[in-house]
């Protein structure tokens, strides 16, 4: 694979939210510090997400000191404190079968969310990811925890893939949605110099000075359709992933990641196939 490295790194403070994408993170081992520790509820505590609220993708969310920043169009920005982890605080959260301890943000979070997407939410803050929610068991290890991320720690993408994939979807009946951004895919990190779909067969990668595991291919949803600038949905890359990329019952596109160590990686940092 010779001149593979990390080309970026995306955080994203607030599961659904638009995220950041610093030149450099440190790896915890549930993940990428920052990323996905907040996430929304509704009144019933399942997590919100842009399956059910595209609007989510038009919101951003920075970390702050102490907290994360909040902003969305047509709205003035909010600053939001990691709430105290009291008792009365606690609510149950619900993820794609998970029950998950989480603490209420403040009112003023509730609010602005609520507005924003026109219907009760809160925002909830992952207190201590070492001991909330596991790793799915088929695929994790004793102790291997993530945050509100879909299922894993992190995922990664190549640029060769998305550059293979835009091509298919050139040669479609849908050509006129591509070629689509990596952003539709919402990684953590992204991986230059590879070949197309060389991801498929990795098992343990390093990055930099980190080492990581290669669990499972990453399945995608509607919100990859999702157009992350305006909201608005198409039929991409579903359709062309359904046609090329089916795995079974799933649509792959990209790798999911649990650390096997934890230090900071850098935008540049070498990637290696261990194996």
């Amino acid at each position: 694979m010779g001149n593979a490295e990390l080309h970026s790194i995306h955080v994203h403070p607030v599961k659904a939210l638009r995220g950041q994408s610093p030149r450099d993170a440190v790896v915890e081992p549930w993940g990428l510090a920052g990323d996905r520790r907040w996430a929304l509820i509704d009144d019933g505590g399942k997590v919100v997400t842009q399956r059910q609220q595209p609007r989510l993708a038009q919101a951003a969310a920075e970390l702050m000191p102490g907290g994360v920043r909040l902003s969305a169009p047509g709205r003035a920005p909010l600053g939001v404190p990691v709430p105290e982890p009291t008792a009365a605080g606690r609510v149950a959260v619900h993820l794609f079968g998970d029950k998950v301890e989480a603490v209420l943000a403040g009112t003023a979070a509730h609010v602005w969310c609520s507005e924003y997407l026109g219907s009760e939410t809160r925002l909830v803050h992952m207190d201590d990811p070492a001991t909330r929610r596991p790793v799915d068991p088929e695929y994790g290890r004793p102790g291997e925890t993530v945050s509100f991320a879909d299922g894993y720690p992190l995922l990664l993408t190549t640029l060769a893939s998305l550059d293979a994939l835009n091509a298919l979807i050139a040669r479609g009946d849908r050509a006129h949605e591509g070629p689509l951004p990596m952003n539709r895919f919402r990684p953590n990190v992204v991986v230059s110099g590879t070949t197309a779909w060389a991801e498929d067969d990795w098992t343990r990668v390093t990055i930099g000075e980190v080492a990581f595991r290669v669990t499972k291919m990453c399945g995608r949803c509607v919100v990859t359709t999702t157009d992350q600038d305006t909201a608005e949905r198409g039929g991409e890359p579903l359709r062309t992933l359904g046609r090329h990329r089916r795995f079974g019952s799933r649509l792959i596109f990209g790798q999911n990641l649990v650390p096997e160590s934890t230090g900071t990686v850098r935008v540049g940092d070498p990637v290696t196939v261990v194996a």
